[in-house]
């Protein structure tokens, strides 16, 4: 399928040359051609078939972050959650099917502007009166932000709004229900969506702050199986978490994209490298790969590929095994997006910078990817803040999550001593960790930790799974560079040590950098005409060309001008 869509028309259009809307408009195509191509039923987004997961780690992805980000909260998010009520809720069938053909786009409206991450204490209302429920915005910090609700691009949308149900006066917590946004020309009376400036340097969507004025929803846009039941729920934060049951499949699913997006900046930045030369001993060309600082970013960025590639699709098995207990699913999903989000970020802008001024530019996809990368952080749950709830349950040991054996690696040994560490600790600190001092010395731990548990579950995956010798010793010596005092301190790796370590990792996987390059199956889905002398002078060819015919009047003025 992938094979087909990088070949179609509308993913060979060179976006930097389109307007701001232009490009929007394309990305809501472009989601339209993905639903289409893989046809997917609702019982596939359900249970998150592996159709699911082909669609959603598609490399496709990874060219387009604002199409992505269309399908990730239309599919994973409004169908998603809907499509668990369908035995219960026939009259959701109608609404489920225009979503899967797209010709309604489905956005999940659960964050305000006043709450941000802390979306179990939303404002918004949801009234029952005889015959329905009326939504309301109570004040502009109740203000859902941020998703896309503009009716600029001519496709209906329809919103999954988290509000406070209020019956009888009185507050029932937070549900869903189904709110019509607009239609292909205007807004519905009394939503408003007020579009936001853009993201710098990303690819651009309409994303919106919606607000709601006494808008009349009928008694079935409550999304529950049981229309009737409006009883405040005997665990409030544990049915939040039961409404919003998509977001850690969302966690999982968003990270994809960005593990590609490391394949393509390592392929984009190791073509560029071989092919760029320098004038070297006797003027003969030195091609800048034979540098050790340009050796280092790019086998560092193909090593990471590789191995988040492979532990990828062993952690979504994992995410989405029934028997496991929920929270560890959640768990893994959250280390899987923190350790390959934080390697991307790494990654990304160091090979980016490798590539000189090229690397800078659109057409090279690196500088946007890099900023589009930082969408992704906050996407279904920030990094920091799902470290820190995960970290805090872990050193609680309130459910435990399986790591590598100490045994395997010096990354599983390092990943058991951070958590057991801050376990010993815990027990020395008087307040626990609802004092002051887990807040100052414990949280800022947390997300170390978490990627270390992340570092040691991708290295095995990989060693288990046979990867090259050459690119696990490179990956471990990248994971060594973010705790080298650990190291140091407790394997005694000094200073000296790691640097010969790296370098003897490095000397190793040099002569088969071209192999692993092209073993990321990557290369159909670059453009980046760097990638080539031929590439680059066609894609020079596309570019404005301005000339004139105006001449100086005089050498004077040419020195005035100066």
């Amino acid at each position: 399928m992938s094979k087909q869509l990088n070949c179609h028309p509308l993913f060979t259009i060179r976006t930097e040359f389109l307007s701001v809307d232009e490009r929007v408009s394309l990305s809501y195509k472009r989601a339209k051609l993905l639903m289409q191509t893989y046809n997917l039923s609702a019982t596939d987004i359900q249970v998150c078939s592996q159709r699911y997961w082909s669609m959603m780690t598609d490399p496709i992805m990874s060219l387009d972050t604002a199409m992505f980000t269309i399908l990730a909260a239309h599919v994973g998010l409004a169908i998603g959650t809907l499509s668990r009520h369908l035995k219960q809720r026939p009259d959701f069938r109608d609404l489920v099917n225009s979503l899967l053909r797209f010709e309604t786009v489905g956005i999940y409206l659960l964050t305000e502007r006043g709450h941000g991450l802390d979306a179990f204490n939303i404002e918004t209302t949801a009234t029952k009166i005889p015959g329905g429920f009326v939504i309301n915005t109570p004040r502009e910090e109740a203000s859902k932000f941020m998703p896309a609700s503009t009716p600029t691009f001519g496709i209906p949308k329809v919103a999954l709004v988290m509000a406070r149900l209020i019956f009888d006066g009185e507050d029932r917590g937070p549900r869903f229900f189904v709110v019509p946004i607009c239609n292909e020309q205007e807004m519905y009376k009394g939503v408003e969506s007020i579009r936001l400036g853009p993201r710098a340097g990303t690819s651009p969507l309409d994303f919106s702050i919606t607000r709601f004025h006494n808008v009349l929803v009928p008694h079935t846009a409550l999304v529950a199986s049981k229309l009737d039941d409006y009883s405040i729920p005997e665990f409030p934060l544990q049915a939040w978490w039961n409404e919003v049951w998509r977001i850690p499949y969302g966690t999982m699913a968003v990270t994809a994209p960005w593990i590609a997006s490391i394949k393509a900046a390592a392929y984009i930045a190791g073509k560029y490298s071989t092919r760029r030369c320098i004038t070297g001993k006797g003027n003969n060309p030195l091609p800048i790969i034979s540098f050790r600082t340009q050796q280092w970013p790019i086998i560092h960025a193909t090593a990471a590929a590789h191995v988040m590639s492979n532990w990828y699709p062993i952690a979504i098995q994992q995410t989405t095994d029934k028997s496991l207990d929920p929270r560890v699913r959640h768990g893994i999903a959250v280390i899987v997006k923190t350790t390959a989000c934080r390697h991307f970020q790494r990654c990304v802008p160091e090979v980016a910078e490798r590539c000189g001024a090229q690397g800078t530019f659109e057409h090279n996809y690196m500088a946007r990817i890099e900023n589009d990368g930082k969408g992704v952080i906050i996407a279904e749950g920030d990094v920091l803040t799902l470290c820190i709830r995960l970290f805090s349950e872990l050193v609680l040991q309130r459910y435990h999550i399986a790591i590598p054996d100490p045994s395997e690696s010096l990354l599983a040994q390092h990943a058991h001593s951070m958590l057991d560490e801050n376990r010993d600790l815990l027990r020395q600190v008087p307040d626990g960790h609802r004092g002051e001092t887990f807040n100052s010395i414990f949280l800022p731990q947390a997300e170390p930790t978490i990627e270390a548990i992340g570092h040691a579950m991708a290295y095995s995956a990989a060693l288990h799974s046979g990867l090259p010798r050459p690119i696990l010793d490179v990956y471990e010596c990248a994971v060594i560079r973010r705790d080298p005092a650990w190291y140091s301190e407790n394997v005694g790796l000094t200073r000296l040590s790691q640097r010969l370590r790296e370098d003897k990792a490095v000397t190793a996987a040099m002569p088969h950098l071209g192999r692993y390059l092209d073993d990321l199956q990557i290369e159909g889905y670059v453009s980046a005409p760097i990638v080539s002398d031929e590439a680059w002078k066609e894609y020079v060819d596309t570019m404005p060309v301005y000339v004139g015919n105006a001449v100086p009047r005089s050498v004077d003025q040419v020195q005035a001008m100066l």
